[in-house]
């Protein structure tokens, strides 16, 4: 029987990745990017591949592989069935049955498919998700009921709680349903690098804010109108994330090179709402070319005895800087920076 492993993700995540594994593989997909990770170990961080994720399997909302060597996406009330994610060979498509429609989280161990509805609290396992087939349902253990991913292999089940200070941790259990035999482990930091949120827990989350670069001062008794020198930095600082991809294989079929997974990531770090250590802004209108230093020419007229005020936004994550807008400036007539967000709210 081959081990399989399935992660759901929660609430609005649910678009955005999933973790999974089939035989001697396990998978994170990022369907958010397109991709997906593939390794041999997730605590040890072995043999990590980055591959293209098929258009056809994008935007699921949830993934899940079985002990049959196939993946499943489900996508509203039905799932698409393949053999290939890169290809999305073998399509095909069946309906869920209504009994196995509207789970917060879908899973796969051993046998079974494994349904959870938060709200009720309760769990539902099947043989077959089209079919309702050996249905049983039975409330989710309280130890279980709070995670943020799950998913199976053929012996054991897996919960993750979410980020701690010791880091991301995963509970393995022999029963899903008594908790038995619990045991927890810990994401490689390669690993957790992948995740949705991830970036954040290792380089701390998003900020965002009016950074001053410079005053315009006018002391005279008139009024001054003259071109003046504004001197900033624009741009990514690559080499504060470049340490995101560095056992990172990137197949030859992927969309992306090396370097610019880092940049991916970040932008979507950016994107992920406030509790996933994001800022919830859309930061791609940005070219994210390397940062570099700039002079602008800006004609000001300057009233007397008065002074400008000139600020730029940039975005970081933990404590370092990692991009300079390039359009974002403001000018004020007060040492208090603008109360705006130049950035249009992310998609979700």
């Amino acid at each position: 029987m081959l081990p399989v492993l399935l992660l759901a993700l929660p609430a609005f995540l649910w678009r955005e990745g999933t973790v999974q594994g089939i035989d001697d593989y396990y998978y994170i997909i990022r369907s958010d990017l397109g991709l997906y990770m593939r390794s041999t170990n997730f605590h040890e961080v072995k043999d990590i591949h980055i591959f293209t994720l098929h258009n056809s399997v994008r935007g699921g909302d949830h993934y899940l592989s079985h002990k049959d060597d196939l993946f499943y996406i489900i996508k509203g009330d039905s799932y698409r069935r393949v053999t290939n994610l890169n290809k999305d060979s073998a399509a095909v498509v069946y309906t869920l049955h209504p009994n196995c429609r509207k789970g917060d989280h879908y899973f796969s161990a051993g046998d079974y498919f494994y349904i959870i509805f938060k709200a009720k609290r309760i769990v539902r396992r099947v043989t077959n998700m089209h079919e309702d087939t050996r249905a049983r349902t039975f409330p989710i253990h309280s130890a279980l009921k709070n995670g943020l991913y799950y998913w199976g292999t053929a012996s054991w089940t897996y919960c993750v709680k979410g980020s701690n200070k010791w880091g991301v941790k995963y509970q393995r259990t022999t029963n899903f349903e008594k908790n038995t035999n619990p045991i927890t482990y810990s994401f490689h930091g390669d690993v957790v690098n992948f995740l949705p949120g991830g970036v954040a827990v290792t380089f701390g989350k998003s900020f965002s804010l009016w950074q001053r670069v410079s005053v315009i001062v006018n002391e005279a008794s008139t009024n001054v109108t003259q071109e003046y020198s504004i001197t900033r930095k624009v741009g990514y600082v690559k080499e504060k994330t470049k340490t995101i991809e560095r056992n990172w294989k990137v197949s030859a079929s992927a969309t992306v090179g090396t370097g610019e997974l880092a940049l991916l990531l970040v932008q979507a770090q950016f994107s992920l709402e406030t509790s996933f250590g994001g800022s919830n802004v859309d930061t791609t209108s940005e070219p994210w070319s390397a940062a570099i230093e700039i002079t602008d020419k800006i004609t000001f007229t300057v009233s007397s005895k008065q002074s400008i005020y000139v600020w730029q936004y940039k975005m970081g994550l933990g404590k370092e800087d990692i991009l300079y807008s390039h359009t974002a400036l403001a000018f004020t007539n007060t040492a208090v920076p603008p109360a705006f967000n130049p950035y249009e709210p992310a998609k979700k």
